[in-house]
């Protein structure tokens, strides 16, 4: 249900306890303490039947004697009440409910099954059970049984753990750092991470998510919440379990590579969320993200009275990723200025042990004008000559002064104060200075937020466009795992490889299957030129890796040779497995490749991500050398670069001593399509390439193993993936009114210069009755929010002058949280009117919401805008102007009513390939 009647539930005008106590350290006392306690100016009331009064406060016997409707229920009754009460609470229309108490039990039949049946079929939003409550300090709302009351600010916290968020609230206080809320989420009977992600990423008061998480329930879901609001803020993850998933017994080498543990953190990659690995790490960043500091880069600047400590900052900053910044000319010769001779003249910048506050303020002050560095590090030794409190003191009123003196500090700040006591620590508080008790977790902190800034570019970044090189014969491929699947078998043999593999371009080693020995010396006989030799491989579907029992044999150049290792290795595989069914061996040419890579590519199933791509180093101790990294299809070239440069078999692709550089875009390539066969095939469970030969010549498999099963789930819209592929069904013609053509097809993030050029030919009139405003400059990332989609929950069209590819027109809409009700827009190229694109592109919009499951499509029109106010109205919305802006109509279509659609069969959607493979014409 996402952000559903969320609002009332985090921001209520009144609150009812229900199971409140007068006992001594009871759960129930506790909440009411807490909401009386945090000033909250609505109305509280008490349920129990069994007092007239608790702390003061008069009791009611039921939610349904109370002489108001609460909007939010707090409940610490017994488990078995539970139901009872949320029949109560659905009676007179409460809009949700904080359910504390634990033991409601799981799954059908369980206290949980009858409250969240009740509760979805009333609209009631639930928050828990088993939880430590809710906080929103703004609000002055604290449901919950936490030790203290939170403080106000702009980090929102949304935990599984209520342990985890009753540690961030301590912390937090000793910090005097707020929170704009805190969830805890519990069993997630109905509230998960996804709907408190969705609702933070939009509230005003909140800044940066952080996110404790043991598991995640429902993938898709989450993932697109989390791409969402990681583009809007910054969304800090720490999640348990990392250990739980240990090294797994696998069917092939990518499955056994694909642990639980970097499948999260391949997902949170995605999304673009920061994972952390303790809590000590996310109050860290919590530390900086809590006063909105966001550095411009990774150029560390040091100022220090102990070069020693300075050294060991700079080591772990170039550890970490991070780079020294390099002192300007300019720096050098401020600083020459206002220090003693002897000081270090570089960064580390060591001002020496004798250093004063005078001292430190003007090094501070000229390293903060220096445009080399993006942030500085100041760091104090006490010593006996001057006093720590006092160099706090001033660096804190530098920082302020500087903060006074411009709109935007040239650098961000951060302190390291050896032996810090509260009075120093309060010195920073107070001056919003991140302070940190030693060098290494302040480089750490500093350096999570550059992750932090890298991966929210690397998530508006566009890819270059590879469609012209990606078109896969899916229908060859399908055709190729139905006939598998029809004969009762999970792997597909080699030749079915083979065939899998050309149908989506990759290039692998020819293979023939021969069922004995003679046999594999006549299908060998065209492979053995003079200088060629072949390979003979057993071939079992009972036996996963031949090499083991010897089941491989090289080098082999005579039909003689090849006949008698055929008899070989089918007698190896006869002692080593005599229950194995052999179907005999394959023949392959030996493929000779000096220079060349071996590499491990592949498909893995993760029970709650579903497909993961796996790319590393390969050859036959893959698992122990374990140089891999994992990435959730769909890809495009950047994401599968990203997958490359993630391991250190990486290095060895470009040019080294003799050794010529694999093409660049080789490897990343055969891993988007590797990952649309994953995003087009449900039926491929895992996939194994390896060796996967790479040299200058380009890219070659070797060996692949394929196991295959009919999907025994898929999540919305027909795929595994968590992540919702580009979708090509889709992709087609429209036919307009006067006869002519238009390519459609869905927009994908690599279409960003085209949409720049589409707007630079659409009238500045016709922008401003588009956008409400006028428009002048396209930025990266204003296009990059039209392009870069997740069609999961938004979908745009881009009409496509068949003649010439250029764009010529668009249509979008974006769904609400519920999946219900979707807005609208469109824009037509100003030369093009008349012409009917705009309504068949409406038509076009209105039959994909349909298909989705939408109930409504709305959107703003100016008042002015009468042609299209005229479409909508032929089409069949309603129309209502804004009672808050005249210039601006609502309008409004019930999807589940019939569209005027004036010209009928000549609207078309072309696909391409339906789920089948088929070819169909759908109006």
């Amino acid at each position: 249900m996402s952000t559903f009647g969320l609002d009332r539930v985090l921001s209520p005008r009144s609150v009812a306890l229900v199971g409140g106590s007068s006992r001594p350290s009871s759960l129930g006392l506790a909440v009411l303490m807490s909401l009386k306690a945090c000033g909250f100016a609505g109305r509280i009331a008490v349920v129990n039947p069994n007092y007239t009064a608790i702390d003061g406060e008069t009791t009611s016997p039921s939610i349904k004697s109370l002489p108001f409707v609460p909007d939010l229920v707090a409940i610490t009754a017994p488990a078995v009440a539970i139901p009872g009460i949320i029949s109560d609470a659905a009676a007179v229309g409460v809009a949700g409910a904080v359910i504390l108490s634990a033991g409601l039990g799981h799954g059908a039949g369980s206290l949980a099954e009858t409250v969240a049946q009740t509760a979805r079929r009333h609209g009631i939003r639930l928050i828990g059970p088993n939880c430590l409550g809710v906080m929103v300090p703004h609000a002055k709302l604290n449901a919950s049984f936490a030790a203290h009351q939170p403080a106000e600010g702009r980090l929102a916290l949304i935990s599984q753990s209520g342990a985890v968020a009753a540690a961030m609230i301590e912390w937090a206080a000793e910090r005097r750092l707020g929170f704009s809320g805190i969830v805890s989420i519990g069993d997630q009977l109905d509230v998960d991470v996804a709907d408190m992600l969705d609702y933070f990423a939009q509230d005003d008061h909140t800044n940066a998510i952080l996110l404790y998480i043991e598991a995640v329930k429902d993938a898709r879901k989450f993932m697109s919440a989390a791409r969402a609001a990681a583009r809007l803020k910054p969304l800090i993850v720490v999640k348990a379990g990392r250990m739980a998933q240990g090294a797994k017994a696998a069917a092939t080498h990518t499955g056994a590579l694909a642990g639980s543990d970097a499948v999260y953190d391949a997902a949170f990659r995605r999304a673009g969320m920061l994972r952390v690995y303790d809590l000590r790490e996310l109050f860290d960043c919590a530390e900086l993200l809590g006063r909105g500091f966001v550095p411009r880069g990774n150029r560390l600047s040091i100022l220090t009275n102990g070069g020693g400590l300075g050294i060991l900052a700079i080591d772990r900053l170039v550890e970490l990723g991070g780079v020294p910044a390099s002192l300007s000319a300019e720096t050098i010769a401020a600083l020459d200025r206002v220090l003693p001779e002897g000081w270090s003249r570089a960064n580390p910048v060591d001002i020496s042990g004798d250093a004063d506050a005078a001292r430190y303020v003007s090094a501070l002050d000229a390293l903060l004008e220096d445009t080399n560095s993006d942030a500085v590090l100041v760091m104090n030794v006490e010593t006996a000559v001057a006093p720590t409190e006092g160099i706090a003191e001033a660096v804190a009123q530098c920082v302020r002064d500087r903060r006074t003196r411009k709109s935007d500090v040239a650098a961000l700040v951060l302190a390291s104060w050896d032996g810090a006591d509260e009075r120093t620590a309060a010195t920073f508080e107070a001056a919003r200075v991140p302070h940190f008790p030693t060098e290494d977790d302040a480089v750490r902190a500093f350096m999570y937020l550059v992750r932090y800034r890298e991966a929210s570019i690397a998530l508006a970044a566009t890819p270059p466009s590879i469609a012209a090189t990606l078109a896969p014969e899916t229908a060859v491929a399908r055709r190729v795992i139905a006939k598998a699947l029809s004969e009762g078998r999970g792997w597909l043999d080699p030749a079915e490889v083979v065939a899998l593999f050309e149908a989506y371009d990759i290039p692998i080693v020819p293979t023939v299957v021969a069922r004995d020995a003679d046999e594999a010396a006549d299908k060998a006989a065209p492979f053995l030129a003079p200088g060629l030799a072949v390979a003979v491989k057993l071939f079992s579907r009972d036996i996963r890796h031949k090499s083991d029992i010897g089941g491989v044999i090289l080098g082999l150049r005579t039909r003689e040779s090849v006949a008698q290792a055929a008899r070989t290795v089918l007698a190896r595989a006869r002692a080593a497995r005599p229950d194995a069914v052999l179907q005999g061996v394959t023949i392959q040419p030996m493929i000779e490749r000096r220079a060349a890579r071996e590499l491990l590519l592949g498909i893995a199933d993760d029970p709650t991500f579903g497909p993961v791509i796996v790319f590393g180093r390969g050859g036959t101790a893959v698992e122990v050398i374990n140089d891999k990294a994992l990435a959730l299809p769909p890809l495009d070239m950047n994401l599968a670069r990203d997958l490359v440069g993630r391991t250190r078999v990486s290095r060895l692709l470009a040019a080294y001593r003799d050794v010529s550089a694999v093409p660049a875009e080789a490897v990343p390539l055969t891993l988007v399509k590797l990952a649309q066969m994953a995003a087009d095939i449900p039926e491929v469970a895992e996939l194994d390439i390896n060796p996967l030969l790479a040299d200058e010549t380009g890219v070659l498999a070797l060996d692949a193993r394929v196991a295959i099963r009919k999907p025994a789930r898929l999540f919305a819209g027909q795929t595994r993936l968590a992540v919702r592929p580009y979708p090509s069904q889709w992709e087609g013609e429209l036919a307009l009114k006067d006869g002519s053509r238009v390519v459609v097809r869905p927009l994908r993030p690599e279409d960003e210069p085209m949409v720049e050029s589409f707007f630079r030919r659409v009238t500045a009139e016709d922008l401003r009755l588009r956008f409400f405003q006028a428009m002048k400059n396209f930025s990266h990332a204003f296009i990059a929010r039209l392009t870069q989609l997740d069609y999961a929950r938004a979908m745009a069209f881009a009409a496509l002058d068949p003649s010439t590819g250029a764009m010529v027109g668009a249509v979008q809409l974006h769904s609400d949280s519920l999946y219900e009700n979707a807005e609208y827009a469109i824009l037509l190229q100003s030369d093009l009117k008349g012409k009917g694109l705009g309504w068949a592109l409406m038509q076009l919009l209105i039959h994909y919401a349909r298909s989705e499951g939408l109930k409504r499509l709305s959107g703003e029109v100016l008042a002015e805008n009468t042609t299209m106010l005229c479409m909508c109205h032929e089409i069949g919305f309603t129309a209502a102007t804004e009672p808050t802006d005249h210039r601006i109509v609502n309008v409004v279509l019930d999807l589940s009513l019939p569209v005027v659609d004036a010209l009928g069969a000549d609207i078309l959607i072309r696909r391409s390939r339906d789920q089948s493979g088929v070819t169909a014409t759908t109006r």
